[in-house]
């Protein structure tokens, strides 16, 4: 019978997610992780495996907390073309408000060129993404506040590409104007023929 954790498991996840956050995969060691997580090698191997596999976890978790919660909560309260909207606009503030950035992107740009794992990841979470803003830019043309010219798929991958595109740029350029009129510039695209 195994012996039960004597840890919060959300705690210490919420501690790694902190030390890959702020330091990345590749400077981040498992000695760092048993730190902040207040774990020796032995219960961190046991509890969550090598640190590919709790990177995984931690990013799961990460996205779960936000662009999860975040999709429901603009799905279930907004009309889509102001689900669209506000996700955009979410997303600057976010980025201005946080240089470290979205762990997301931050993986898809360090990790998941080099690892299978990881790039699995992080395709099937923009994957979930872009099917947020598929179904938001249907509903939009049914309801007819978003304009029919472009295909869903079309106008979802570039919504897709403007919050990734929104993200990177705040990294080195965290200009309010500048990340504003980006995202308007795509919202604007819903109306054109």
């Amino acid at each position: 019978m195994s012996r039960p954790r004597d840890f919060d498991e959300a705690t210490v996840l919420d501690a790694a997610i902190d030390q890959f956050w702020n330091h990345g995969y590749a400077a981040t060691s498992v000695r760092d992780l048993g730190e902040v997580m207040g774990l020796g090698p032995a219960s961190l191997y046991n509890a969550f495996g090598d640190k590919n596999t709790l990177f995984s976890q931690c990013l799961a978790r990460y996205l779960d907390k936000n662009m999860r919660d975040r999709i429901a909560r603009l799905e279930q309260s907004l009309p889509p073309r102001d689900a669209v909207r506000a996700f955009l606009e979410q997303t600057v503030s976010e980025s201005l408000a946080d240089p470290r950035g979205c762990m997301l992107v931050n993986a898809a740009l360090e990790v998941a060129p080099h690892d299978t794992q990881i790039n699995a990841v992080v395709a099937a979470r923009l994957e979930e993404l872009e099917s947020f803003f598929r179904g938001r830019v249907a509903a939009g043309q049914a309801d007819g506040s978003i304009s029919g010219g472009r295909t869903p798929e079309d106008l979802a991958r570039l919504l897709l590409t403007t919050v990734l595109g929104l993200r990177v740029l705040a990294r080195t350029r965290p200009e309010p104007a500048l990340l504003r009129s980006a995202a308007d510039q795509a919202l604007s695209l819903l109306d054109a023929a």
